[in-house]
C-alpha cells in the first residue's frame, strides 16, 4: 500500500529558485520536502554559470596577455588548461558532488528526497512509492535540458553539450560549435583562446539573434579577428563521426573537427512531471503563471519553465515572489519590464528590457541613441580590446528608457545604471542631469542618451 505523508509544501526541482524557495519556507517554520533526481543547486553551479565563467575568466586572462604587445612591450603566452579543469572540479563543483548543498538545505529544515517527483493531483506529489500531500501547495522548478536539433546523424555521435564541455580535462585541437547564442559563443571563444581551432555554425542570419543587431555585429567582428570561423544563415545537412573525427555537412562546405559542441538552446523539463494530473498540458513549452507565480490550484512555478528567460537571477526573483505568496505576505509581485541578461564573451554583451525591434512591435513611439565605446575617452585610452557600443531605447511618449544594451569591457557591469533606469522608469531628462564619472566606460551612457532621436 502506498504511503502518504502530510507536509506543508513540496518543491520539485532544486535549482537556484527551488532551493531558495525551499530554504526560505522551511526557515519560516513550514514543513517542506525538496525533491530532485540530480544535483541540488541545478545546472548553474555544476554545468553552467559558475564553471563556464571560470573558463571564461582564464581565457580572458590569455586574451589580455596577448594585448601586451600593443600597449606595454611583449609577453609570451603559453596556455595550460589544467588549472582551469582543476579549479572547476575542486572549487566549483566538488567533483560534481552536492553533499555540501544537501547539508545546507537540510540544515535549513528541508527534508530532501533524491528521486523523480511526479504530480498525482492538486497538492500531491509521488516519488519512489511515497506520496506527499502538501496542504499549502507545490512549487515546480524542474529546469531545462540542452536542446538537440533533429539533424540527421547527430544523435548517433558522441557530441558534447555544455555539461561535457565544463568537464573537459584538455582542450581539443579543433571544435565545431552548433549554436551562436550566449552559451555557444562563450564556450567557443574560451576554447579558441586556449588554442582550439573553432568554427561556430548558426542557422539564424546572425549570432546572438535575440540581442540588438549592433551587438551581434561587434561580437562577430571580434571573434573573426581572433581567428574563429563564424558561419550564419546555414543549414546543417548531416553530422557523422568516425575515427575520432566529426564531420558536419553544410551543403556548400564540410567542416571537420575533433569535438562537436551542441549549444542550440534549452528545452523545458515538463513532459514527465505529471502536469496532466493538475489539468495542464504535458506538451506545453512553458508554464503560464500569474504575477504571484501561481500556475494552478495549490501550484506555483518558478525558473526556466515559466518562459521568462533561463537565468539564475530570474529564477531567484520568482522564488522570492512565490515565497511571499505562500506565506500570505503582500507583494511586490512579478514584473519583467527590466530583466537583465549578460553574454560573457569578450566584449561582454549586457542587455535589459526591450530591444528596438521589440519596442516597435509593442507599438511604442521609439527613440534610440547610440555611442561607440572606442570613441569615448575611456575607450580611446583602453585601446586594445575596446570594442563595444551603448544603445538605449526610449519610449518617446513617456520620456523613459524601455531597453538598453552595453557591449564592451565589463559590459555586464556597465549595465547596472541602465537596468535601474528601465526598472524605476527614471525620466531621460533626469538621467541627463547626472554626473557621469570621467573617464569611465560608464560615461558613454551619457553620449548615448544625448544621441536619442
Amino acid at each position: 500500500m502506498e504511503a502518504t505523508t502530510e507536509v506543508d509544501v513540496v518543491v520539485i526541482g532544486l535549482g537556484p529558485g527551488g532551493e531558495h524557495a525551499a530554504t526560505k519556507l522551511a526557515e519560516a517554520g513550514l514543513q517542506v520536502v525538496g525533491i530532485d533526481r540530480r544535483l541540488v543547486g541545478g545546472e548553474c553551479p555544476y554545468y553552467g554559470c559558475v564553471p563556464s565563467k571560470m573558463m571564461i575568466r582564464a581565457a580572458d586572462a590569455l586574451g589580455e596577455a596577448r594585448r601586451v604587445s600593443d600597449l606595454a612591450g611583449s609577453a609570451e603566452v603559453a596556455p595550460d588548461w589544467s588549472p582551469v579543469a582543476t579549479r572547476i572540479r575542486e572549487e566549483a563543483t566538488d567533483d560534481w558532488d552536492d553533499t555540501v548543498a544537501v547539508e545546507r538545505l537540510e540544515k535549513a529544515g528541508v527534508r530532501f528526497v533524491r528521486g523523480h517527483g511526479t504530480l498525482v493531483g492538486p497538492g500531491r506529489v509521488e516519488v519512489d512509492g511515497t506520496t506527499y500531500s502538501a496542504s499549502r501547495g507545490v512549487i515546480l522548478n524542474t529546469g531545462t535540458e540542452p536542446s538537440v536539433p533533429p539533424v540527421p546523424g547527430l544523435a548517433e555521435t558522441p557530441y558534447w553539450t555544455n555539461r561535457d564541455a565544463v568537464r573537459a580535462e584538455s582542450v581539443p585541437g579543433s571544435m565545431v560549435v552548433i549554436g551562436g547564442g550566449a552559451i555557444g559563443l562563450e564556450l567557443a571563444q574560451a576554447f579558441s583562446r586556449f588554442g582550439a581551432a573553432v568554427s561556430v555554425v548558426e542557422v539564424a542570419d546572425r549570432i546572438l539573434a535575440p540581442e540588438e543587431p549592433e551587438a551581434s555585429a561587434v561580437v562577430a567582428d571580434v571573434l573573426a579577428r581572433e581567428g574563429l570561423q563564424v558561419l550564419t544563415g546555414v543549414e546543417i545537412g548531416s553530422v557523422s563521426h568516425a575515427d575520432g573525427t566529426f564531420t558536419v555537412d553544410l551543403g556548400d562546405q564540410v567542416l571537420t573537427a575533433d569535438k562537436l559542441l551542441v549549444a542550440a538552446g534549452r528545452r523545458n523539463n515538463l513532459a514527465d512531471i505529471g502536469l496532466d494530473a493538475v489539468g495542464l498540458d504535458p506538451s506545453m513549452k512553458a508554464i503560464e503563471t500569474d504575477e504571484r507565480m501561481r500556475a494552478g490550484d495549490r501550484l506555483w512555478a518558478v525558473g526556466d519553465i515559466t518562459g521568462h528567460g533561463a537565468f539564475t537571477h530570474v529564477s531567484m526573483y520568482q522564488a522570492q515572489v512565490a515565497v511571499r505568496d505562500l506565506l500570505e505576505e503582500d507583494g511586490p509581485w512579478a514584473d519583467y519590464r527590466a530583466v537583465s541578461r549578460v553574454t560573457f564573451t569578450d566584449p561582454e554583451v549586457g542587455s535589459v528590457g526591450m530591444t528596438e525591434h521589440q519596442a516597435r512591435e509593442a507599438g511604442l513611439e521609439v527613440q534610440t541613441g547610440q555611442a561607440e565605446i572606442p570613441s569615448s575617452s575611456r575607450g580611446w585610452i583602453h585601446r586594445s580590446g575596446n570594442e563595444g557600443i551603448i544603445k538605449v531605447v526610449a519610449d518617446a511618449d513617456r520620456g523613459v528608457l524601455v531597453g538598453a544594451t552595453a557591449v564592451g569591457p565589463a559590459g555586464g557591469e556597465i549595465l547596472g545604471l541602465l537596468a535601474a533606469a528601465v526598472h524605476a522608469e527614471v525620466p531621460v531628462a533626469t538621467l541627463l542631469t547626472m554626473h557621469f564619472a570621467y573617464p569611465t566606460f560608464h560615461r558613454a551612457i551619457e553620449n548615448a542618451l544625448q544621441d536619442l532621436a
